[in-house]
């Protein structure tokens, strides 16, 4: 089977319905470090699994990972006229002065949140304009909604109705109420309600994100053990991941983020040294690149970035990256372009077309190694 893919101007392919994880691997009694991983390297394409990772990568090598944890962050509501609704929290409102941390234990605090139509299967997209409504949220909850937020810098789009800047009134500290009430984030292609723990990384303490940083979930205790013995530096960023609807197509938004000093100085004095820093998602990517100073080192910091990642803006703390498989035309793409190179790029999906490699959270994975192959 030769896979319908083109290139240009972008990654353009169709991605068939047997293409779609739609259950968490361990549920398919398969291991997490089990799922499958493409590598796309100098070397050429090659199938192997995840638990392979040790013995792909190089003594020296830097793997940086996103420590953020998932929220259970969709909580049903009503607004005042008896509309039944999905609340999902995505990110705190920037312009509310709070870090995530502040607003996830205070009980009134501003938001980013996507109103959606509770639907069989998982919710939609609601087309309504909410500005002004008032939601009732589970567990005696209140959500006052203001106007539309705008979509990403890069856009140039008026914003959509989609993503809602809110003000919510929770009776307990916000983060109690969602571990009480709320649920993961579930879009449609899912088969069914999976815990939150389905949605949570082994590497996930940092509670904060709307949807999985899901490049890590294969990164179990031991296979994080077997890196270490081989010699691998495994070092932390945070950055809290908001809601990314495969519907909108939207670029990305604010998110928040901290580099640590341990990690910024480990990944600047790899670069000094010349050996390679891996990714493990693209959100590592982008606060690596919203935090490097332009000659591939890192500076410590904490704080809000809206930076999109292009081929033509280029990339200079990383040398490859641990991804999941990602939507025709996605955002995600021109980041991973950004990385290996279109040519590179476009023989790895095709290759992941024609092998019947699984999409989406629960799916495979893909480790881009452009340069220096393996």
């Amino acid at each position: 089977m030769t896979a319908c893919l083109t290139c240009e101007p972008a990654l353009r392919f169709d991605l068939g319905p047997e293409l779609i994880a739609t259950t968490p691997p361990e549920y398919r009694r398969v291991a997490r470090d089990q799922v499958r991983m493409l590598i796309a390297s100098a070397d050429g394409i090659e199938d192997r699994r995840a638990a392979d990772l040790p013995d792909v990568l190089r003594v020296g090598d830097v793997v940086v990972v996103n420590d953020s944890q998932t929220l259970p962050a969709s909580l049903p509501g009503r607004t005042a006229d008896g509309q039944a609704v999905e609340v999902h929290f995505s990110t705190v409102l920037p312009a509310s002065g709070d870090t995530p941390a502040a607003a996830l234990s205070a009980t009134r605090s501003r938001w980013l949140v996507e109103l959606r139509r509770p639907a069989p299967g998982g919710s939609r997209p609601s087309p309504a304009n909410h500005a002004g409504a008032v939601v009732t949220v589970s567990g005696g909850a209140q959500l006052q909604v203001g106007g539309p937020h705008a979509a990403g810098p890069a856009s140039g789009a008026a914003a959509p109705l989609r993503l809602w800047e809110a003000t919510v009134c929770t009776p307990r500290p916000l983060l109690e109420h969602l571990e009480a009430f709320g649920e993961p984030i579930r879009y449609g292609y899912v088969a069914a309600p999976w815990p939150i723990a389905a949605y949570r990384t082994a590497l996930g303490v940092v509670p904060g994100s709307a949807e999985m940083p899901s490049a890590g979930r294969p990164l179990t205790g031991r296979l994080l053990r077997r890196l270490a013995e081989k010699g691998v530096q495994v070092e932390r960023i945070t950055l809290h991941c908001g809601v990314s609807s495969g519907e909108a197509g939207e670029p990305p938004y604010a998110e928040w983020l901290s580099v640590p000093e341990r990690t910024a100085e480990a990944v600047s004095q790899a670069r000094r040294d010349g050996r390679r820093v891996i990714a493990v998602g693209t959100t590592v990517v982008r606060a690596l690149e919203s935090t490097g100073n332009g000659r591939g080192g890192v500076r410590p910091a904490q704080g809000w970035t809206d930076l999109v990642v292009t081929p033509e803006r280029g990339v200079d703390t990383v040398d490859g990256i641990l991804t999941g498989w990602h939507e025709p035309e996605a955002s995600h793409l021109a980041m991973l372009e950004a990385v290996a190179g279109r040519a590179l790029l476009c023989e790895s999906y095709r290759a992941a077309l024609d092998r019947g490699y699984l999409w989406h959270e629960f799916g495979d994975v893909h480790l881009l190694l452009p340069g220096t192959g393996r």
